[in-house]
């Protein structure tokens, strides 16, 4: 049997974009993908503390050292710039792998997005 845990968080960016016109995802620091081990094209689920609002994606490298955290398409319209995420991604692997995994856990400044 295999379960569902937590494989990294970024917890608490700011929002620093919201792009309808886009064919779709979340644009992500390229630093803060790195650090929370997400690649590029892996599912994310965003919680906006802001508005409540839960959804998924993929992801998207964005500029490293930049703090970009944008919202494409039409996750667009669950956010607002300056909101602020946690960005979840999970991955499936048996009970007794999960009992001694470690997620990667980021949490950088939360007024530039950048690690500290």
């Amino acid at each position: 049997m295999q379960i569902q845990v937590v494989k990294s968080k970024i917890h608490r960016v700011k929002c620093t974009g919201a792009e309808l016109n886009y064919i779709g995802s979340i644009t992500i620091d390229e630093d803060l993908m790195d650090a929370a081990n997400i690649i590029q094209g892996e599912k994310v689920q965003i919680v906006n503390n802001d508005n409540g609002e839960r959804l998924e994606t993929y992801c998207i490298p964005g500029p490293r050292h930049s703090g970009e955290i944008t919202l494409n398409g039409a996750a667009a319209r669950k956010v607002a710039v300056g909101d602020t995420l946690i960005l979840i991604t999970y991955a499936f692997m048996d009970i007794e792998e999960a009992k001694v995994f470690k997620p990667s856990l980021v949490f950088p400044d939360e007024a530039t997005n950048l690690l500290k």
